[in-house]
């Protein structure tokens, strides 16, 4: 990704008013509704019945977690106004879905017991949604246009394209043909080779709680540092890069084969030819800093990542998520926002990706935003960048 960071999607997402926010609540919906259709034609004969697994949700579940998320931040919150001082213990007012909160609240239904839950069908789902999204507009309409009153419309939104994302995990790890013709633009650009030189300066991670905009809790607070001048790659790594070091012996990647003298990569249950001037990906945390010991070079810090990006136009970003060497951590002065469970439980337990995948919907892509996943995730869209020692 290249350009002013203030006229893309992503930045939209977080400043826009009511009428662009407005179509891209029900751009979001219709891509949900069409990437489900994928896993109803291809689970038809299971029944939308996959293999338990900790990295994916139900289908079915997925789908009705996305509308009752959105139910419960917006038509039924009654202090939606306040925004992040929104009390979230507050009591909501009825679900129009008997039981909802049972079913579909991920804070308070264990991961495992979302495959034997008594779901509504697929056609009372899809209702339910249809239901909520229109209520869901018809506060919008009715909203004033503040950072406050617009607070739970925006999370809601991007909330719904990270399950979009999710979703997209899921079709690969599964091996469905690929959903997302269904709402995501054309590819990411094409990377930049060789590296920059940053100079050193001091730089602010996460921003000022009172900004304007919407943000999430994890990028308030804020921390001071000074970085010192470093030379990073333009672009994320490349499969051109990698395959010498997996042809010394290193474990091979998943979603990575060699076949008849020939590297293939599988994507969404095919198997393709592996082209190399694309970006490394599906890569763990232990296996990008395997690489760098490899060819003596280390992975940036989350503030170099952002310096990077902040100082030179050729930073090209997009293509992957990217481990950092920084650990998931809150910043000086962190208040968890009203969504309690969307950071706070994970710090120190998690890693920092930078950047968005080309299954990232361009809403989420932000300079500031926080991907944050177990070192050992591989199911992600993740590869890496490097710095020189």
């Amino acid at each position: 990704m290249l350009g002013d960071t203030q006229a893309t999607p992503g930045h939209f997402a977080r400043t826009a008013g009511r009428a662009w926010l407005r179509e891209a609540l029900q751009q979001s919906r219709s891509r949900t509704l069409a990437l489900f259709a994928a896993f109803e034609k291809r689970l038809a004969a299971s029944n939308l019945t996959i293999p338990m697994s900790p990295q994916v949700n139900p289908p079915l579940w997925e789908l009705g977690h996305v509308g009752w998320f959105q139910d419960w931040w917006v038509a039924r919150n009654v202090e939606r106004g306040a925004g992040v001082r929104c009390n979230p213990d507050r009591a909501r007012s009825a679900s129009r879905l008997p039981g909802a909160d049972a079913l579909y609240d991920s804070s308070n239904v264990p991961h495992d017991s979302r495959w034997s839950l008594p779901l509504p069908s697929p056609a009372e789902t899809k209702a339910y949604l249809a239901a909520g999204l229109a209520d869901t507009l018809a506060l919008l309409d009715t909203a004033a246009e503040t950072d406050a009153d617009l607070y739970f419309f925006r999370l809601v939104l991007l909330h719904e394209d990270m399950h979009g994302e999710a979703v997209a995990y899921m079709a690969q790890a599964l091996g469905i043909p690929d959903p997302r013709d269904a709402a995501l633009p054309g590819p990411p650009l094409a990377a930049v080779t060789g590296t920059l030189w940053i100079p050193g300066r001091p730089w602010v991670l996460g921003r000022k709680a009172d900004a304007p905009g919407f943000a999430f809790d994890n990028e308030q607070g804020m921390a001071p540092v000074i970085v010192e001048t470093f030379e990073i790659d333009a672009s994320p790594l490349t499969w051109a890069r990698y395959l010498p070091f997996l042809e010394q012996g290193a474990a091979v990647p998943r979603y990575l084969r060699k076949q008849d003298g020939a590297w293939q990569r599988l994507a969404f249950g095919s198997w393709i030819p592996l082209q190399p001037d694309a970006a490394v990906c599906h890569i763990t945390l232990p296996e990008a800093l395997a690489w760098c010991r490899w060819a003596g070079r280390r992975l940036p810090t989350e503030a170099e990542w952002e310096l990077a990006e902040h100082t030179s136009s050729t930073f090209t970003w997009g293509s992957v998520w990217e481990w950092t060497a920084s650990a998931f951590a809150p910043y000086p002065g962190f208040e968890p926002h009203p969504y309690r469970d969307y950071s706070e439980p994970w710090f120190y337990t998690r890693q920092v990706l930078k950047g968005a995948s080309a299954m990232t919907h361009p809403r989420i892509a932000h300079p500031k935003y926080r991907n944050f996943f177990t070192p050992d995730r591989n199911d992600i869209p993740a590869g890496f960048r490097t710095v020189a020692q």
